[in-house]
């Protein structure tokens, strides 16, 4: 039986996984064109350019971009008539911007439960309604979009207002139809390390060229649109995407669909190659995700087949292996310390808190890997798994330790 890495064996591979950000020459032609254009700004027409192409991609007839997904959060819920104390449903398991921007609203975030999925459970968001709700966010967790059909007939018959958090989500799919086509309003993001980067960046996409004309005018310090340079029409900031990040975005637009298939290809390989391991388990198969975006491949632990193994004691075997981008997170939202600071309700989470103690993702940069080099991932699972017993061990030993 080979030894872990982890426990100074040799490790399944050395070589990088493929690199991320892909770029070539035309992102350098690109903004060597907003260079010489000496318009450098958000008011290059490469950014309406830009927003025309990524609304039109996702089937959308209006855009609005600004300096990052953050932002777009916020300025949704602001576009939304989102006021001091309403409350907005949002799931425990996101990046923490998903539910800070609620709070930057003087909103009152309220934690519904998510399936395991990893996505918004309907029955649990039905569940936290009160006469004080008024948005929900459901987040296409890992690119895999949410359950829209019972999530929108919730919002409808409650009329609440829908802001889709598709910053894993780009070119993701339900039933056919785009992720961030389904509520009033669907935020993106751009930074680093997402499917669709500028290294910062995000967007706003919808149907209500009202909704989106408010969030624009909040990007661009209250502005109207057509409007003069010193009329300002409601309280805005300057949130504006600059020409280089809209540059950079309309080469990088032009990989994704290329770049969709092969992660879906590699998923597909990967479903096969650990469907025999006993000791994983991968998310629920669903006819109604016709496209995931993969920006994460989910994989949850069973820690009945790995006795004594903690879910960091794995993630470091498999690092030490040469599988990166490998991660997790430590904990549901509302358990960072934020939240001590503000009103939030938290409704029952065990799913939250059970992937939290369970669950992993191999980051998208993986998902473009040659086949040999998933093959090396699964070989990897693999060795792990017939030195569970040491890796237990050394699980007792860290956690002495710590």
């Amino acid at each position: 039986m080979p030894k872990l890495a982890l426990l100074g064996g040799t490790p399944v591979r050395t070589r990088p996984f493929a690199r991320w950000p892909v770029f070539d020459d035309r992102e350098k032609e690109a903004l060597v064109e907003v260079l010489e254009s000496g318009s450098w700004g958000g008011y290059n027409p490469v950014v309406r350019r830009f927003e025309a192409a990524f609304a039109a991609f996702h089937n959308v007839p209006f855009a609005a971009s600004a300096s990052n997904g953050t932002v777009t959060l916020e300025g949704a819920l602001l576009a939304a008539g989102i006021k001091p104390g309403d409350e907005v449903i949002v799931p425990p398991i996101s990046f923490i911007a998903t539910a800070t921007a609620v709070l930057r609203a003087g909103a009152v975030p309220v934690f519904a439960d998510i399936g395991r999925d990893y996505n918004f459970d309907p029955l649990r968001v039905a569940e936290a309604l009160t006469p004080r709700s008024r948005a929900m966010i459901p987040v296409h967790f890992a690119g895999r979009p949410a359950d829209m059909d019972n999530l929108s007939a919730i919002a409808r018959g409650y009329n609440l207002a829908v802001i889709e958090d598709a910053a894993h989500a780009h070119g993701a799919t339900w039933n056919n139809r785009s992720a961030g086509s389904f509520g009033h309003l669907a935020s993106f993001s751009f930074q680093q390390s997402k499917n669709l980067t500028a290294g910062e960046g995000g967007i706003l996409i919808g149907s209500n060229e009202e909704l989106i004309e408010n969030a624009r005018s909040i990007f661009n310090q209250g502005r109207r649109t057509g409007g003069a340079w010193y009329e300002h029409v409601r309280l805005g900031t300057n949130q504006r995407l600059t020409a280089w990040q809209a540059a950079v975005l309309l080469t990088q637009l032009e990989r994704l669909p290329g770049q969709l298939e092969i992660r879906a290809r590699n998923a597909a390989r990967l479903n096969h190659l650990l469907k025999s391991l006993e000791f994983v388990e991968l998310p629920p198969s669903d006819a109604r995700v016709t496209r995931h975006s993969y920006y994460l491949y989910m994989i949850r632990l069973k820690p009945e087949k790995l006795p004594g193994v903690s879910k960091d004691a794995f993630l470091a075997a498999l690092a030490a292996e040469g599988i990166s981008g490998a991660g997790s997170y430590p904990r549901p939202l509302y358990e960072h310390k934020v939240f001590e600071q503000y009103p939030f309700v938290r409704m029952s989470c065990p799913e939250a808190e059970a992937m939290c103690r369970e669950s992993f993702w191999v980051s998208h940069e993986v998902m473009l890997a040659s086949p040999p080099d998933l093959d090396d991932f699964a070989r990897a699972l693999e060795k792990i798994a017939t030195s569970a017993g040491e890796l237990a061990e050394y699980s007792k030993q860290d956690r002495a330790v710590r």
